[in-house]
């Protein structure tokens, strides 16, 4: 069956690429404790929450950030594994990170909104423009370097990361593919962005997929979702009529307690002003 699947995927040649609407600028960091870069000065505070790392660390340590299309969203290379090939997990909220020490760490900075991992980087989310990222960059590069150098693991080992495109035995032909399709070509370009795409059902002809990372909240999300993912499974898996964007009741809880929160904020910023 799998061999078939392979086949079938393979025949058709000019695969439309997955495009967004802006460009990645990449570019590498690395930083020691007390090191100018950028002409940015940084320096950490002698604390439990900043342990001491020796000189062989932090010389071997870098840290490259590259930008998303989405502008609340930066991608964080460590240079190092996260969660390994072609797992990931999603942190759209401090309640989320418990089963994470790091996820846990980089939502202690204020600005952090959300926290997303990947095989080998980390996308943090900062909750709007208002917060500027060179304010947020120097904790954050220091916050992961810390905790690589400490030797703890990035998830409790009771937990487990993302596996939603697993193949099960009860899955007919057709999931089996748009499964395979999602793990073999789209999610690696997606995942090039800082964020994921999960497969949450099908039915009726429609794929319905859970946006994660960069990708959540993004402006070109929607532009990624109709001219690129859904054009590629139309092209591969004729079966499938369409692709929506949905959420769990997890999301949707967060998102309401987010609305509350900024509530709350406004009303003492306006009772401030009078």
């Amino acid at each position: 069956m799998c061999f078939r699947i392979s086949s079938k995927l393979s025949a058709k040649r000019n695969v439309p690429v997955i495009s967004t609407t802006l460009s990645a600028q990449e570019y590498s960091t690395a930083f020691s404790i007390g090191a100018k870069h950028d002409k940015t000065q940084i320096s950490r505070p002698s604390s439990k929450r900043y342990p001491l790392i020796d000189n062989q660390q932090r010389r071997c340590m870098f840290v490259q950030t590259q930008d998303t299309p989405n502008p609340n969203s930066l991608k964080f290379i460590p240079g190092v594994p996260v969660l390994g090939t072609g797992c990931t997990k999603d942190f759209p909220s401090v309640k989320d990170a418990y089963c994470s020490p790091l996820a846990k760490m980089l939502f202690r900075i204020e600005g952090v909104k959300a926290v997303f991992f990947g095989p080998d980087f980390i996308t943090v989310t900062k909750f709007d423009e208002d917060v500027e990222w060179k304010l947020l960059k120097p904790e954050i590069f220091a916050t992961i370097m810390d905790f690589f150098a400490s030797g703890l693991p990035v998830m409790d080992e009771t937990s487990q990361s993302q596996t939603d495109t697993q193949v099960d035995a009860d899955d007919d032909e057709i999931v089996q593919m748009i499964k395979e399709l999602l793990d073999t070509r789209i999610r690696p370009t997606v995942q090039e962005d800082g964020g994921d795409v999960v497969f949450m059902g099908f039915e009726e002809g429609v794929v319905k997929l859970k946006m994660q990372g960069s990708c959540t909240n993004c402006p070109s999300s929607i532009v990624t979702l109709r001219n690129g993912i859904q054009n590629m499974m139309q092209f591969y898996i004729p079966e499938v009529l369409g692709v929506i964007q949905v959420q769990d009741e997890t999301d949707k809880i967060t998102e309401k307690e987010f609305q509350k929160f900024e509530q709350k904020i406004s009303k003492v910023e306006e009772n401030k002003d009078k």
